[in-house]
Formats: structure tokens, C-alpha cells, sequence
């Protein structure tokens, strides 16, 4: 089994995070690898994995990092891969804002599809949704998992008809 999507982040510190969207291709059983490349500590082995990455049958690049947060841009520089960011609230960050904005702000021509802060899950969903495109098993697996969404929240709302406050009206 070839990996399909590669989950990159600038260092193991942000696999807590991470480890949402791992967990989401599990759950899909769709095929990724995971691995830590830093864009300022390991230039050429983040430049080699952009430029080569489409060869080893990567369709979807899900990058993430923290602070100034370079990793998702230097990879969408070097590569034709759709690149999806996730901003890292980390240590080193100011409230994450320097992440968001390090990989939200791009220049034209280099464009890094941006999650939520820490949004490693969504992460994982839109590279799905970008890989069911031209994967029907996929597809089927990703309307089933919207569907479970939809059935959880109508779950919720009917849940919530039984609690009972004095002042509550229905």
C-alpha cells in the first residue's frame, strides 16, 4: 500500500496535534505517511520530499507548524501537490497568530489552503474531500462519514428536547 496523503510537520512537539488527522485517515482508511521535517533546520531534506513527493504517488500534502510556521509554504513553493496548512499554536507562538498568518498570508502563485488553529482534523477532511474527487471508494466512504455528522447533530438536538429548565419553552 502507497501512501496518498503526507502529513509533515516541523517537529515532533506538534504530533499532539497531528494526531488528529492521523486518527481521521485511519478512520477512512485511506493511506498516509507521517514525518518531521523542518523548514529551517532540515532545508534540503524539505526541499528534496516537495519536489519528489508527487512521484511516490503523494496526491494531498497536509503540512504543519508553529511560530513563524515557514514549513507549508516552503513545500508549496517546490511542488505541483495541493498543500493544506496547519497552523500550530505552539510554545514559541504569539496565540498562534504568527502561524496562522506565516501560512495564510502567501504570495500569488504559491497558495497553502489554511485550516483552523490546531485544525489537524479538518486538515485530514479536506484532503479527503481533494482525493474524492477521482476516488469513487473514497467518495463513498467520505458521504458516509457527512451523513454520521448530520445524524449526530439531529441526535443532539433530540437529546436536548428532554432536558428541562423552570423558564424553558418548547
Amino acid at each position: 500500500m502507497k501512501p496518498l496523503v503526507s502529513i509533515i510537520m516541523g517537529s515532533t512537539s506538534d504530533m499532539p496535534v497531528m494526531e488528529g488527522a492521523a486518527k481521521f485517515f485511519d478512520e477512512l482508511e485511506i493511506p498516509f505517511e507521517i514525518n518531521a521535517l523542518s523548514a529551517h533546520r532540515t532545508p534540503e531534506r524539505v526541499m528534496e520530499f516537495a519536489e519528489n513527493a508527487h512521484k511516490r504517488g503523494i496526491r494531498v500534502v497536509i503540512a504543519a507548524a508553529g511560530g513563524a510556521a515557514h514549513l507549508p509554504g516552503v513545500i508549496a513553493a517546490s511542488t505541483v501537490l495541493p498543500v493544506i496548512g496547519v497552523p500550530i499554536n505552539s510554545s514559541i507562538s504569539i496565540d498562534g497568530w504568527d502561524s496562522i498568518l506565516s501560512i495564510l498570508q502567501m504570495p500569488a502563485g504559491i497558495p497553502v489552503a489554511t485550516v483552523a488553529l490546531d485544525g489537524s482534523r479538518n486538515a485530514a477532511i479536506l484532503a479527503t474531500q481533494i482525493l474524492a474527487l477521482s476516488d469513487e471508494d473514497i467518495n463513498k466512504r467520505l458521504v458516509t462519514f457527512k451523513k454520521d455528522l448530520k445524524s449526530k447533530v439531529e441526535k443532539a438536538n433530540k437529546d436536548l428536547q428532554n432536558v428541562s429548565f423552570k423558564f424553558r419553552v418548547v
